[in-house]
């Protein structure tokens, strides 16, 4: 009896809800003039003059309707509107509802208004059950900030969005967004961007294929092969973010900024930029690409950062700098380098090779001709130390001094100058190559000549002392000056020993990763016609 009980109890709730799913009846609530007609039209009820229909919270207006009773369907002429609360107004000429199924179709001059936002178009089709309408004639979408403009479009009432997945132009004061797939939050001017989407305004422009932008703020944050597009700088990574007001842009992971006007590149995975200050801050295998003499230099440093405007820019690298060029490599603390001025300063600890000269000192400068491009001259202040390998034997060429001043032919070291308690040990050797003394001297001034990559003569100024000696007469203690380090197992011989070996590491762990996310995102996607136009007409510049 108890489980019978307990069926029937089943049985009732289940009608009961069945009967609470049944729809309403559409209601009249005013009408001028009713009628009906068989003849003319069956089964309908024709209503004339300050037509008014209410179903389940939605009003009807129009001039003129036909009310089908038993199919609970509504067919309107002439001013036609629907309300929905106060959250959603639909006119047109013409509209059909159901009642049963709770769906309208409208037509001609179609308006749709909420408090965010309002819709233009021909045709569309609101489904009351899910919020949802649906137009796939040419629509205008206006709002407080912009301006939408698609050929067909969906609107969720509920989450008050727009999702379009055909072309979509948003227009706003500062730059038109174009996209393929979007969707659009009315209240909070949220815009959700899929597949291959630009920015354009006066002051950059943005490509990406996954992203984000808040049209009121004028904050976004992009995805997915994105780029921003300066005048003269393009920035790009894995990650983007965008702050229109101040001109700030962040990226993450893969970094790459192209400067377009001087030819280099700045590559790293976490970066800064501050359009309006001409700055930029590179960290995390942070490397300066930059083309000196068909030739392209590399210059890491734990920080990079870049100021100035074009033609006057000034590099600064931090902590653990190297650099590396085909003739030229170094380490040293810090970098300073202007662009304008032609001079690059090695700044604590520095060491420079140049083919099989090393030298060191406390402070470097290096300095290039603008007009040729290329590397004119170079100070070493403080402790002045070349060392080069003898050619045969096992021993080392060395002078010393106060300062160095030198300069450079076809990139290489050609003349130098030591000045000041000048010292100097030097294996001499006949046109045989035949080891014939040891040079061994000190002197207030030395001038070298190098003949590419050896010593083709040395040359003692002022107060000069010192001897040659016979190779077994001068001891190994003796055969080498006060100071002397040789750092060959140092040095940097490709663009590849700039970086250590922890970041090495970090950009393998990204890498990684990234190829597992886009083993995920496999999904070809084409460009739009305006971003192939635009690249045909700004062609990236070539680093070797």
């Amino acid at each position: 009896m108890k489980k019978l009980l307990l069926l029937f109890g089943f049985i009732l709730c289940f009608v009961n809800d069945l009967e609470a799913q049944k729809t309403s009846k559409i209601n009249i609530e005013n009408a001028d003039f009713a009628d009906r007609d068989q003849d003319e039209i069956p089964d309908a009820v024709l209503l004339r003059g300050n037509v008014k229909l209410r179903h389940e919270g939605v009003l009807f207006t129009c001039n003129k309707a036909y009310f089908f009773e038993k199919e609970n369907y509504l067919k309107a002429f002439g001013e036609v509107q629907m309300v929905q609360g106060d959250t959603l107004f639909l006119n047109s000429k013409y509209a059909e509802y159901n009642g049963e199924v709770k769906q309208a179709f409208a037509t001609g001059n179609v308006i749709m208004r909420s408090p965010e936002s309002t819709l233009v178009t021909d045709t569309i089709n609101f489904d009351r059950n899910t919020q949802e309408a649906f137009y796939n004639t040419n629509g205008t979408i206006t709002s407080k900030e912009n301006t939408l403009k698609s050929k067909s479009g969906r609107y969720y009432a509920n989450e008050k969005k727009f999702r379009f997945l055909t072309g979509v132009t948003i227009t706003n004061p500062k730059y038109v967004i174009k996209s393929n797939h979007l969707d659009y939050y009315t209240n909070s001017g949220h815009s959700y961007l899929f597949g291959p989407s630009t920015i354009t305004s006066e002051s950059n422009y943005i490509y990406t294929e996954k992203g984000f932008y808040d049209t009121k703020k004028n904050l976004a944050h992009f995805l997915r092969k994105s780029y921003i597009k300066y005048k003269d700088r393009r920035i790009e990574g894995d990650s983007l973010y965008y702050d229109r007001n101040r001109e700030f842009a962040s990226a993450t992971n893969n970094v790459k900024i192209t400067d377009s006007i001087n030819n280099g590149v700045v590559k790293g995975h976490y970066a800064e930029m501050y359009k309006l200050k001409d700055s930029m801050y590179v960290t995390k295998r942070a490397v300066a690409i930059n083309l000196v003499e068909n030739d392209s230099v590399y210059i890491h440093g734990k920080k990079l950062m870049v100021t100035g405007k074009p033609g006057n820019r000034i590099v600064r690298a931090f902590n653990n700098v190297r650099f590396y060029k085909k003739d030229m490599s170094g380490k040293c603390d810090s970098l300073y380098s202007d662009q304008k001025t032609g001079l690059t300063k090695l700044i604590k600890n520095p060491i420079l090779w140049n083919f099989e000269n090393q030298m060191t000192g406390d402070e470097m400068h290096l300095i290039g001709n603008n007009q040729t491009e290329k590397l004119d001259s170079l100070k070493v202040l403080n402790n002045a130390f070349i060392v080069s390998k003898d050619t045969l034997g096992t021993g080392y060429n060395q002078v010393k001094g106060q300062n160095l001043y030198g300069k450079f032919e076809d990139s290489k070291l050609r003349e130098v100058d030591i000045i000041k308690n000048t010292e100097v040990i030097y294996f001499m050797r006949n046109d045989q190559q035949e080891l014939i003394g040891i040079n061994k001297s000190v002197c207030s001034k030395i001038n070298i000549l190098f003949d590419g990559n050896t010593i083709e003569t040395i040359t003692n100024f002022n107060q000069a002392e010192g001897e040659i000696y016979p190779e077994k007469d001068l001891p190994e203690n003796a055969r080498k000056l006060r100071g002397f380090i040789w750092r060959g197992d140092e040095r940097i011989k490709t663009k590849d020993d700039i970086f250590p070996e922890e970041e090495n590491q970090l950009d393998a762990k990204i890498q990684a990763e990234k190829k597992l996310e886009m083993e995920k995102e496999n999904v070809p996607l084409e460009p739009r016609k305006e971003t192939l136009d635009y690249d045909k007409k700004n062609p990236k510049p070539e680093i070797k």
